[in-house]
């Protein structure tokens, strides 16, 4: 799942090295993919509310999740996160999660979020996290990716589901503006968190071979 081909470059989860049988490969995957799912998790309970979507930490979460695990175990962890919280397990913001999230406006988004962990993860692996300007780039490239989803998705919740009259402005409104400066800021928080990291692990590597 995790191998590195000719066009892909190590991400930060490969530079710990691989486990030389498959199953132990196949058990670090999954621990890493777990471990993803609980960071967003974490970060989803950081929340300023706002009506009908909160503004919330998840996104920060998929990217860095997605840059550090990589375009497949990252996609792999938001979709485990996403399972989850529709198993009832209390992942989502506010502490909720059942399979009613799906009636939720704001649904639409954590779908998006797999899909922005692999993007998050496809930039990573042509080490476009190494610098924080690039890296700035295709984060911010990952965080358009949920509201493709995410705004389809809430105007035909408020609309068709629950009968409301939202308009084209209405939902770029509510669904789009609010996030806009704080996905900025939250792609430059990962834009500086990822390639510090990967400056820490260059500096480990000098000093082992100095």
């Amino acid at each position: 799942m995790s191998s590195i081909t000719a066009d892909r470059r190590p991400v930060l989860a490969d530079v710990f090295g691989r486990p030389s049988s498959r199953a132990r490969a196949f058990a670090v995957d999954a621990a890493l993919v777990v471990t993803g799912a609980a960071l967003v998790a974490v970060l989803a309970q950081v929340e300023i509310p706002l009506q009908p979507v909160p503004i919330t930490g998840q996104t920060l979460g998929v990217i860095v999740v997605g840059a550090a695990l990589g375009s497949r175990r990252g996609a792999a962890a938001l979709l485990t996160y996403m399972l989850a919280g529709l198993a009832g397990l209390p992942v989502f913001a506010g502490f909720t999660g059942s399979i009613a999230a799906i009636a939720k406006p704001s649904f639409g988004f954590v779908i998006g979020f797999v899909f922005a962990a692999f993007v998050a993860g496809w930039f990573a692996e042509r080490a476009w996290d190494r610098k924080p300007w690039l890296a700035f780039v295709g984060f911010v490239a990952a965080s358009i990716v949920p509201f493709l989803f995410g705004v389809p998705y809430m105007a035909v919740i408020l609309n068709m589901v629950l009968g409301l009259d939202y308009g084209f402005v209405q939902i770029l409104q509510v669904g789009v503006l609010p996030f806009i400066v704080g996905g900025l800021i939250k792609a430059g928080i990962a834009a500086l968190a990822i390639p510090g990291a990967w400056a820490l692990v260059r500096a480990a590597d000098r000093s082992k071979d100095a």
